[in-house]
């Protein structure tokens, strides 16, 4: 099918399945590996669209389920798309909203014609279609659209029903891809599913490759699985994609988890939890995550994490903020700045992990990387045992 992106190999590790790459996109290029940080009703919660074009962030996340509901089609139609409506001069990435529909919504119910579910607001009966769902991202008028998939818990027992939800799928995307108005410029991706059978993903991944579309998402994953069981779906799934199309793993945003599946092939992420961990006084940092609003906090007048560029840490002498823990801890639970805050710190330290991940598979040196990371955060060396597996299957031994 058309494309609208261009995926530019830059480096590869050669010990690990690592990959480095530029995504030239319709609203400029985007480093990979990437994280991308969720503005999901078309906002960062708490940043403006220049706060967070400062974290160096080219690509964010806006959740096609919440902006059909309001604003609305209409609205985004006669603004002439999300990028407008949220002065946003980069790119944006939209999931269906098929996973809202399952997760947020008790009263789901998902046919062969798609899901049906009642609104939120007033329990009006709605119909989520394929179709539909991109056609709303078609005004919504995202870089990069996600199809539609039926979206089954991994942890969920009923393995028929998993089967059921990996061929749908399949047949969702093809209802897709014909309903999809502006190849030219809108970047369709598939979505792998087949929950943690990896015969149903390798089944999966070759009907999905065969409809080639633009980039590949593997899709189902982060829903309460052991991590031993999502390394093996990631691995299993990035060898048998094609090396010239990104691959994009939805909902994770860990640093641990980034660092492991990039390692094992993943080249884009999303997830929530670091602006949501913000807005509860919680600090990303290379050592952990630090709870701020904590007491010990209190009189500690240094930087969120030391050594850190993003605005809130530098000091005013560098044109930051020069803000410290202890003022932190002071506002975190009384006002919003504090959450606004650490969002900013959060969402800029996730971009500055994977731009030196980046640097790291250019210049051969990810296994290195990789035990400089981990030894920093854990300083005795008690490394969970599914990092050490995962990262041993690809040839790098922690020490």
């Amino acid at each position: 099918m058309a494309s609208a992106l261009t995926y530019e190999p830059v480096a590869r590790c050669s010990t690990t399945k690592a990959r480095a790459a530029t995504l030239h996109l319709p609203h400029g290029p985007v480093p990979l590996p990437i994280f991308m940080p969720v503005a999901t009703q078309a906002s960062l919660k708490g940043l403006s669209p220049e706060q967070l074009a400062e974290t160096s962030c080219r690509l964010c996340l806006n959740n096609t389920y919440h902006l059909g509901l309001k604003p609305g089609q209409a609205t985004l139609d006669a603004i002439g798309g999300a990028h407008k409506l949220q002065s946003w001069p980069h790119n944006i990435l939209t999931d269906s909203g098929g996973f809202q529909m399952v997760s947020l919504l008790k009263l789901a119910k998902v046919t062969e014609e798609g899901v049906r579910f009642l609104s939120p607001h007033d329990g009006t009966p709605m119909l989520l279609t394929p179709e539909h769902s991109i056609s709303l991202q078609n005004s919504i008028g995202s870089d990069i659209i996600m199809q539609l998939d039926d979206v089954i818990a991994t942890t969920s027992p009923d393995h028929a029903r998993i089967k059921e939800a990996m061929h749908r799928s399949i047949r969702w995307l093809d209802r897709c891809i014909e309903a999809h108005k502006y190849p030219e410029r809108q970047n369709l991706f598939c979505i792998i599913q087949g929950g943690l059978d990896l015969d149903l993903r390798r089944q999966c991944c070759e009907e999905m490759v065969a409809r080639d579309t633009p980039g590949i998402a593997i899709g189902g994953l982060s829903g309460g699985e052991e991590k031993e069981s999502y390394c093996q779906v990631v691995k299993t799934c990035t060898e048998l994609l094609p090396d010239n199309k990104p691959r994009y793993v939805m909902g994770v945003g860990y640093p641990e988890d980034l660092v492991v599946s990039v390692a094992l092939g993943a080249d884009m992420f999303d997830c929530v939890w670091p602006t949501r961990t913000a807005r509860f006084g919680n600090a990303i940092t290379s050592k952990g995550v630090l709870t701020l609003r904590h007491a010990s906090f209190a009189a500690d007048f240094t930087p969120i994490e030391e050594g850190c560029t993003c605005m809130c840490c530098r000091s005013e002498a560098d044109g930051g903020l020069g803000i410290t823990k202890a003022y932190i801890y002071h506002v975190t639970a009384k006002e919003t700045a504090g959450a606004h805050l650490l969002t900013m710190h959060n969402v800029h330290y996730q971009l500055s992990l994977m731009r030196s991940v980046r640097e790291a598979i250019i210049e051969d040196r990810y296994p290195a990387f990789l035990n400089a990371f981990f030894n920093k955060l854990y300083p005795n060396k008690d490394f969970p045992a599914w990092v050490v597996g995962a990262l041993g299957g690809v040839g790098v031994r922690l020490e």
